[in-house]
């Protein structure tokens, strides 16, 4: 059989995601219906028949309010905004399925990992092991002014920070509670043997955590690790930690350096480069025939949002507004790394396949970026991701949509029994929890070889 892909439909519980204007169209549900648990019930169970590994929730914690210096172009086009938690809607998503499992967002930045880790150990119990936790640090300047900083910490600092955090996360998840700690033995009225539970006794430079933990082990111990970041110190993060990784670029050419990067670097940190997912980014038009799936691109370019994609670029360090001055037939060139998202300042400079001028990073913020979408019929469309699977090295993709739900319900009605004929999707879901899903170890906690695994109790630590 050949290799076949893993599917993350890529989503947020806000109004609007990256479909920048497109609340317009009169299918739009979402900027309503985000709101609403029947919306998101609904979802999960054609996620489900789908197929669908994973709902990917992508979270911010502030607005955008780089481009123009202010918040108004987002606020005014819903980017991102209003947004509520993610973490809140995977029980019930749950509930009303069996397979599907469940990325969360959660910055180190701003979360504390003591309450995270009870968070992730909480999702997992009710989802019996479908949770991953994706791992950020965070990038948007008003979301540190909203946890009482003056302005961002350095991009740099930010992992160091979270390496740290992910250390304090290990000892919580393995090595605080023994196996077998829970006894129910009534003869000796001990529901929980307290000699099996053990503070971590942290001291860092960043963070200081008595413990013990304060849930026992769920399913998977730890959750399934995600994380995206191109950058150096993202690439070196993900390379130590992450089991599953969201890898852009504007050519699978780019794609696969960063893919095979990391790979290699893992290798460097001990790690089975095979116990590592790498995910690329999937946007999808698909209708019955060409000119079905041609007459819908050109209905959401109409309602395209110039004002909400600059917006979004802001979070890169740029502000598109200061382009406008420059010299319009320039090459536009990458500055130094800056404090913000440094895969987005890259995509439009030094990733781009060719030098581009301001005047043409300004037009593409114009309209939908015809190269970044696939549009066509069902065979089209599953010709064009074979290609994307295959030339990138990946494996699999987040699924981007930009009318919701009907971009999904036709992908899941058009693409997937296409890719399913051919062999390059499944047709039935494997059993176990999402770790055991994804990977061959076959094992529900993490592989001997990550190094959270090396927090693993020990009986000489309290000896």
């Amino acid at each position: 059989m050949s290799k076949q892909m893993i599917l993350n439909a890529f989503e947020m519980n806000s109004s609007m995601h990256n479909s920048h204007g497109l609340w317009k169209h009169p299918e739009s549900k979402r900027h309503v219906g985000y709101k609403e648990l029947d919306y998101w019930l609904s979802l999960a169970k054609t996620l489900e028949k789908g197929k669908f590994d994973a709902v990917f929730f992508a979270d911010v914690l502030g607005v955008y309010d780089v481009y123009q210096k202010s918040k108004e172009p987002s606020i005014r086009d819903g980017l991102q905004v209003p947004i509520n938690d993610p973490a809140l809607l995977v029980p019930a998503m749950a509930s009303v399925t069996e397979h599907l499992s469940f990325a969360v967002t959660v910055s180190t930045t701003y979360e504390a990992p003591f309450g995270n880790a009870r968070r992730f150990s909480t999702l997992d119990h009710l989802t019996k092991g479908r949770v991953a936790w994706n791992v950020v640090t965070s990038y948007l300047p008003n979301a540190a002014r909203n946890f009482g900083l003056d302005k961002m910490i350095r991009h740099d600092e930010r992992y160091d920070i979270a390496h740290e955090y992910m250390d304090v996360s290990y000892k919580l998840w393995e090595s605080s509670w023994e196996d077998g700690a829970v006894v129910e033995d009534h003869q000796t009225d001990t529901l929980v043997d307290p000699n099996k539970v053990h503070e971590i006794n942290h001291e860092g430079h960043y963070f200081s955590v008595e413990g013990p933990h304060l849930s026992e082990p769920s399913p998977q111990r730890t959750p399934v690790i995600y994380q995206a970041g191109t950058s150096e110190k993202g690439r070196e993060f993900a390379s130590k930690h992450a089991e599953c990784i969201f890898v852009g670029g504007p050519t699978p050419e780019r794609i696969r350096y960063y893919a095979d990067d990391i790979r290699e670097r893992a290798v460097k940190h001990g790690r089975n480069p095979e116990h590592i997912k790498i995910f690329s980014f999937l946007s999808v038009i698909v209708g019955h025939t060409t000119e079905e799936a041609e007459q819908k691109f050109e209905e959401y370019n109409k309602l395209w949002s110039s004002d909400a994609a600059k917006a979004q670029y802001g979070a890169s360090g740029y502000d598109v507004e200061e382009f406008e001055g420059m010299d319009l037939d320039a090459p536009f060139e990458y500055k130094k790394p800056t404090e913000g998202g440094q895969y987005k300042a890259a995509m439009l400079t030094k990733d781009a396949p060719k030098k581009l001028t301001v005047r043409e990073v300004l037009n593409r913020f114009e309209a939908i970026d015809r190269n970044s979408v696939i549009v066509g019929n069902p065979q089209d469309v599953a010709d064009a991701i074979e290609f994307q699977f295959e030339a990138s090295g990946v494996d699999g993709f987040n699924l981007n949509h930009l009318v919701t739900p009907g971009d999904l319900e036709a992908f899941v009605e058009l693409v997937v029994p296409e890719l399913q004929q051919r062999g390059v999707y499944k047709k039935e879901y494997a059993d176990g929890t999402l770790r055991e899903k994804l990977f061959s170890h076959g094992q529900a906690t993490l592989p001997a070889d990550h190094p959270g695994k090396a927090y693993t109790f020990k009986q000489e630590q309290v000896q």
